[in-house]
């Protein structure tokens, strides 16, 4: 059986099909080049938290389903995530990932491309082989369309002074937010609970994608690179600017400037001051307000449930996820 995070421990039955998800990954990659299918499968065995899968497994409990079924389409899920990771590493010409060394510094940025689109094959093959209909397909599509207008949105404003906070939002919910939406509707939708029940668990995974990835930019300003497992702060030099820099500018921008005027040349020093400033600014505590609000929404979603031992699970595992400090 496939090792899954430790985290899943407490509940057993997500632990149990988390790690039969894994292990159906692991067989549907057989690339020709056995040196980059060891790699994909030491990315996807690297300690990753498989949220997104296992709220697809959770919503999926709202009914009596195939769990087998379940366990091929929570797969399908953490493929095109990890294809997303693969890609993004890539752009960001990132050389670590979950503590190790990226595809793309080890092999290149060529074989990088040609393993993320690969994975990508191999989700559609997994929704392909077990969706009960093409709802689940046309959404996959849908949301991989809003990931790359995310991206494209997000390469356009690079170094932008005068990034807002409105623009932030688009991009991370085209980044993050709609791949936890999908992880939410697929586990609703082929439950066989509804449309109406699926876009509810829609809307509950934005709301939590959202405010996971503000958090995730608040511990750029609070970790080092060793807690974090990828360089703290980096996409600051090439130019991504997340939530609690846009909030500083907005206040600081004198003093900020001439660092990030410096833009890929930008020092250690120069990264430090800045990360500096943007704490004392007050800017983390708005960001984490900014946090909190998109935490209440995906709570109050969750509240309205069915009383289920899964909307149990969803709280605990929400709370846990959106109040971490690392």
């Amino acid at each position: 059986m496939a090792k899954v995070h430790a985290m899943w421990q407490n509940y057993p039955e997500i632990e149990t099909e988390l790690a039969q998800s894994l292990a159906l990954i692991e067989d549907n990659i057989h690339t020709k080049n056995q040196a980059v299918t060891d790699a994909i499968l030491k990315m996807i065995s690297a300690g990753g938290k498989l949220l997104r899968p296992a709220y697809c497994l959770l919503f999926s409990q709202f009914n009596a389903v195939d769990r087998q079924k379940m366990i091929a389409l929570a797969a399908a899920v953490e493929t095109l995530h990890t294809a997303t990771l693969i890609h993004d590493d890539i752009v960001d010409d990132s050389n670590l990932r979950r503590h190790q060394e990226s595809i793309q510094a080890r092999f290149g940025k060529d074989v990088a491309v040609y393993a993320g689109d690969y994975l990508f094959v191999v989700c559609f093959k997994l929704l392909a082989n077990y969706a009960s209909d093409l709802k689940s397909i046309q959404f996959n599509s849908q949301t991989m369309d809003q990931i790359l207008d995310g991206e494209l949105s997000q390469m356009t404003t690079r170094y932008n002074l005068d990034l807002t906070p409105e623009q932030y939002l688009q991009q991370i919910n085209g980044k993050t937010g709609q791949l936890f939406a999908l992880s939410c509707f697929i586990g609703a939708y082929e439950s066989q609970k509804g449309l109406k029940f699926a876009r509810q668990a829609e809307k509950i995974g934005l709301n939590i994608g959202l405010a996971f990835q503000i958090l995730d930019d608040i511990l750029d300003y609070t970790q080092t690179d060793v807690d974090f497992g990828k360089p703290v702060l980096d996409d600051m030099r090439r130019g991504v600017y997340s939530i609690p820099l846009i909030m500083a500018l907005q206040s600081n921008r004198q003093t900020l400037a001439p660092y990030l005027e410096k833009q890929a040349a930008m020092t250690d020093a120069d990264v430090h001051a800045v990360q500096g400033i943007v704490r004392q600014s007050g800017s983390v505590e708005k960001a984490q307000a900014l946090a909190q609000d998109y935490t209440n929404r995906a709570l109050a979603g969750l509240a309205k449930l069915p009383d289920m031992p899964a909307k149990t699970m969803l709280q605990q595992l929400t709370e846990r996820l959106l109040t971490r400090k690392a």
